[in-house]
């Protein structure tokens, strides 16, 4: 197996927000974590104050290696109140962008990451179908004034595990376990990336649009139970298909992925005897992105280039970081050999960063911040990864 990438292959990290601005009182996640009886360890606080520390960050990725940085624009801080948009806040993240240009590196912006306004849940949340024209209101403003400088625009993060952990399990917010308000919640998401899509490609600039969607490595135990078979099929309809089938005609879909489900003929069983369980509460199997892109081609019948924009690990030990990451790697290029269009590989996190409900605990980062200084320290697993996308080839 050849270890070279293509030429043009992009290589990436991410964050969102919420998890690294700090300070982002006015959005669901923000109350979420203040609301007694919630799930959260702990609140985000200040964050890695990456509101003020962004260029130091922008430049951190440059110097590894990396040549684009996929981040999120926080609509809590653009549009505070119904119809009231920020200037201050608009320009900031010009200034992200901006950065980002000059460092050489691709803006790849997501529009929507997990958090919404405290108004717009007051008002309905993403069960309503208004939520759905107050987010295409809040992406035209955001997009005429950033969308210059947008190299890559990714719609809405994961809305599958928006719907599924906020309205089926309660673990996100709203916080319910309503099966009804559940799909609500998911015709919706789809209805808001259809419709978000052209808003996008109107506004100024010339940029790829794509969805983001959680993928799991769902199988079937015993493989050829007939049951079993079946509840990954339901499975993968509701975390997977009905939002490819809002993906066609769009320029990417972007592959996020860190592990699989065993699916048994009552439903989900847990880790196999014999594999680490990490932190997050699921297994260690990097070859999950392998089986994903694989899905995800096989579904689309290839009329999608995918793109990675998130996999990885949390974990304190670095090293396992890294072979985490090789045998996912060693995974895409089995997948390119054989055909299908990967584009790109980004890593989740740049940063040791908020994990949502799980707070500071899980450490997905390729750089460790000291949050009593807010100081960066490049981990090794960080400079390996920067050879790798410099060499554009998966090196030891």
């Amino acid at each position: 197996m050849t270890k070279n990438f293509p030429d043009g292959f992009r290589w990436g990290t991410a964050t969102a927000a919420h998890q690294v601005e700090g300070g982002n009182w006015n959005n669901d996640w923000w109350a979420w974590e203040h609301t007694e009886g919630s799930p959260c360890e702990e609140p985000s606080g200040d964050a890695v104050d990456q509101w003020h520390l962004y260029d130091q960050d922008i430049a951190l990725c440059a110097a590894l290696g990396f040549d684009n940085y996929r981040f999120s624009i926080e609509w809590s801080r653009i549009e505070p109140e119904p119809g009231l948009f920020s200037r201050a806040a608009l320009e900031h993240y010009r200034r992200v962008c901006a950065s980002c240009l000059t460092h050489g590196i691709e803006p790849v912006v997501t529009f929507h990451h997990f958090t919404t306004p405290r108004w717009v849940v007051a008002e309905g949340g993403w069960h309503t179908a208004s939520t759905v024209d107050r987010f295409l209101r809040f992406c035209e403003v955001a997009v005429g004034a950033l969308g210059d400088l947008i190299g890559r625009a990714c719609t809405i993060n994961e809305p599958n595990i928006v719907a599924t952990i906020g309205y089926h399990l309660g673990f996100f917010p709203p916080g319910l376990t309503d099966d009804t308000l559940y799909r609500q919640a998911n015709d919706n998401f789809v209805d808001a990336h259809r419709r978000v899509v052209p808003i996008l490609k109107a506004g100024p600039g010339d940029f790829p649009v794509g969805l983001t969607l959680s993928m799991t490595d769902y199988q079937a135990v015993p493989a050829a139970d007939a049951d079993a078979q079946a509840g990954v099929g339901r499975m993968r309809w509701v975390m997977e298909d009905q939002f490819m089938d809002a993906c066609a005609g769009d320029d990417f879909l972007g592959v996020q992925t860190y592990s699989r489900m065993r699916i048994g003929p009552k439903g989900p069983i847990g880790a196999e005897e014999g594999y680490e369980t990490l932190e997050m509460g699921y297994e260690y199997y990097p070859e999950s992105l392998e089986a994903c892109i694989r899905r995800a081609w096989e579904y689309t019948g290839g009329a999608i280039p995918l793109l990675v924009t998130e996999n990885g690990i949390g974990t304190n030990d670095d090293d396992q970081r890294r072979r985490y990451v090789t045998t996912a790697l060693e995974g895409v290029l089995d997948c390119i050999a054989d055909g299908i269009d990967v584009r790109g590989y980004t890593y989740w996190s740049l940063l040791d960063n908020f994990e949502w409900a799980f707070g500071y605990r899980p450490r997905f980062g390729i750089i460790d911040v000291d949050r009593s200084t807010q100081r960066r320290l490049v981990k090794p697993s960080g400079e390996w990864l920067g050879r790798v996308a410099r060499a554009n080839a998966l090196i030891g």
